[in-house]
């Protein structure tokens, strides 16, 4: 299905064209200002860098000592790199047109993608979390706003068994199941849904909503989501499972993973990670060391970090980064971040400190029982973790105001091609001359 141009789309798509090459001119004129300083003020920059690297590892007074040495060795590059008003003020102003130029855009390629209608659920049932982001639910007056679009509700409580409660409303005749919570959630509600061939909602009530972005349900719209089975068009999407456990989003494992064990991370996310990464990466590390094999063919030893996802992430990118453009790919994504050392190498030679790919399925290797973290959640994985794609399992309805598409799913691979693309939004074509989504209708009512 081809993504339709609005003046919106337009004006921004111009816009970031016009400040992008402000930019340019800008930071160009900057260094040859500078010239040879510039040099230098890289160098410097190299060596804070790894001297803050080498702070995340370790620990105690060693810690301190590698982060205050970055600290100082960084305000060296701005201080000379800025050392009169001038350049403060030329530099300050290439990093704000850029970060401008990158958010006209996230707007230029925002998608709104037509999904073939679906019919109304006569039974369809929400559950809703009223804890979940904050009181989201109780906010929004969830509750209300579903029974008055004819849905029957369900509320969690303390000690509730969310999986129990949603096949019970199945077996009570329940057409249609909506979820209005955290991701965790939504993975126990999809994975039943597809279980039973019955249409699914995503009400965006969690605290990030990562899965609901990427199906294109609008965030910020809670009680707009609820007319997913009112008003609504239906695609199919993938779900993925670890050891027959489904999840919507990812598995993390090695850093976060043994942070989110930690009772202290969800008072201190930030602390408790920086804790995390000498227990991992550490000289005295005491964590399962992790075995994979890369699309080479050959098997690697890490327990730094490894992201399997429900579809591949676009990673490391200025626009639409820490999105997937499709949610409907039928392939696993594998994303492994190198140790210190390989980081670094990896580096010097101009290369992303991770590799990623996407593969049908994937397993981790380790002598011991893993910590993952599941959409979010802790959990500890008997090895070997086998992961799997399941390919259109799950049908899902977005109400009809809301885009239907991931943000990023317009967004071709590279920078010359994401010129080009804003260059077609600028003169009011479509950015490819493909389709943008391909959502594939179920025929079923």
């Amino acid at each position: 299905m081809k993504h339709s141009v609005g003046n919106k789309e337009r004006i921004a798509a111009i816009s970031s064209l016009v400040l992008g090459l402000v930019a340019i001119v800008l930071a160009v004129e900057l260094a040859i200002e500078r010239f040879p300083h510039g040099l230098i003020v890289i160098f410097f920059l190299l060596v804070s860098v790894g001297l803050a690297g080498l702070g995340l590892i370790a620990s105690g007074l060693a810690r301190i000592a590698a982060f205050c040495a970055a600290a100082v060795l960084f305000g060296f590059t701005i201080g000379a790199l800025v050392e009169d008003f001038r350049n403060l003020i030329q530099a300050l102003g290439v990093v704000a047109v850029l970060l401008l130029a990158v958010a006209m855009a996230r707007i230029a390629f925002g998608v709104r993608v037509p999904l073939p209608d679906a019919p109304r659920p006569e039974r369809p049932v929400l559950f809703f979390n009223p804890k979940s982001g904050g009181g989201k639910a109780e906010r929004f007056d969830l509750d209300s706003e579903a029974r008055a679009r004819g849905y029957e509700t369900v509320e969690l409580r303390p000690g509730d068994d969310l999986g129990e409660l949603v096949r019970e409303a199945v077996e009570r005749g329940a057409d249609g199941l909506a979820m209005a919570g955290g991701d965790g959630s939504q993975a126990v509600v999809a994975a039943i849904a597809a279980e039973h061939d019955l249409p699914y909602a995503c009400v965006p009530a969690g605290t990030r909503n990562h899965f609901a972005l990427d199906l294109g349900v609008d965030r910020e719209d809670c009680v707009g989501a609820l007319d997913a089975f009112v008003e609504a068009g239906e695609r199919l999407v993938d779900l993925a499972e670890v050891n027959g456990r489904v999840f919507v989003n990812n598995v993390s494992l090695g850093i976060y993973a043994e942070a989110v064990q930690k009772d202290e991370y969800r008072e201190a996310k930030i602390k408790t990670l920086l804790d995390t990464v000498p227990q991992v990466l550490g000289p005295e590390a005491d964590v399962p060391e992790l075995s994979w094999v890369s699309p080479s063919g050959r098997r690697h030893r890490s327990g730094a970090a490894i992201l399997v996802s429900n579809n591949r992430y676009r990673l490391g990118k200025a626009v639409g980064s820490g999105t997937r453009p499709k949610i409907d790919d039928g392939e696993l994504g594998i994303a492994v971040l190198a140790d210190p050392v390989s980081a670094g190498k990896r580096l010097k030679s101009l290369q992303k400190p991770w590799r990623d790919w996407s593969a049908p399925e994937f397993e981790v290797g380790a002598d011991h029982p893993v910590a993952a973290g599941i959409d979010g959640e802790a959990a500890r994985l008997d090895p070997p973790l086998e992961f799997s794609i399941r390919p259109g399992a799950l049908r899902v309805r977005v109400a009809r105001q809301h885009p239907g598409a991931s943000p990023s799913a317009a967004i071709p691979d590279g920078p010359f091609r994401e010129i080009v693309a804003l260059a077609r939004i600028a003169a009011g074509r479509p950015p490819s001359d493909g389709a943008v989504v391909q959502a594939r209708g179920t025929g079923r009512g």
